[in-house]
């Protein structure tokens, strides 16, 4: 499984991106699907997650501020993010695994894309 992130950059605060995560190869690997982050400095956590069956989980920390997607037919996943602030600089990764179990790592890992909010 391959997993192709895209979408990052550089916004103000309030401001919004939509990030993409494209998955090529076994479509098994990549039944569930997550955007995870990791600030500078800071551990990495879970942004949403998203199964094909469309089954939803978002960190609380960003609710009514994102929407989580996917176009299971362009085997892409989308995170729309909005109403963005300094805290949620960081880089964003989009991951996969066969099973949506997210207290265990993910199995696939795509580069990482950096979201930058500046005040």
């Amino acid at each position: 499984v391959q997993l192709q992130a895209s979408g990052g950059g550089l916004v103000q605060v309030g401001g919004s991106l939509r990030l993409s995560c494209a998955a090529s190869g076994s479509t098994s690997g990549f039944n569930a699907m997550a955007w995870y982050r990791q600030a500078p400095g800071k551990e990495r956590e879970l942004v949403a997650g998203i199964t094909r069956s469309i089954m939803i989980i978002e960190n609380r920390s960003m609710e009514g501020r994102l929407n989580i997607s996917r176009d299971n037919a362009k085997n892409t996943m989308y995170l729309q993010m909005n109403n963005l602030r300094p805290e949620d600089t960081a880089v964003y990764y989009c991951a996969s695994d066969e099973v949506a179990d997210y207290s265990r790592t993910f199995k696939y890992w795509g580069q990482g894309t950096l979201v930058t909010v500046s005040s």
